[in-house]
């Protein structure tokens, strides 16, 4: 999928959520931050594993700039080990992911396999 077609969607998903900007950058986070005039980088970690990547990037970032800190949230027990790529498989072999994507990415997903 481009990076234009994951923005539309992102965006379409996040239609009447006040405060939300979808934009994609080339390059570093870190650059595209000083850019934004931004310091705080939001991420998810469902379970370990997500961790010892996420803390990495999260130390990389730091040492490329020392003002950016990362936050990081937990989601709801329900989705923890839920995956993009175990929802992609599940979509593909004509599965039902109805409450684990947004409709319009649940949409896009089944004309995706009806395509084929």
């Amino acid at each position: 999928m481009t990076i234009e077609k994951r923005v539309q969607l992102l965006k379409e998903a996040l239609k009447g959520v006040k405060n939300v900007t979808v934009e994609s950058f080339p390059g570093l986070l870190v650059k595209y931050l000083r850019k934004k005039k931004a310091s705080i980088i939001v991420r998810g970690i469902r379970a370990v594993s997500d961790f010892e990547y996420e803390f990495q990037m999260a130390l990389m970032n730091r040492r490329l700039d020392r003002e950016i800190e990362t936050v990081f949230l937990m989601p709801d027990e329900a989705y923890t080990y839920l995956s993009a790529s175990m929802v992609k498989q599940v979509a593909k072999l004509g599965g039902n992911v109805s409450g684990l994507v947004p409709k319009c990415v649940e949409k896009f997903m089944r004309n995706l396999k009806n395509e084929k």
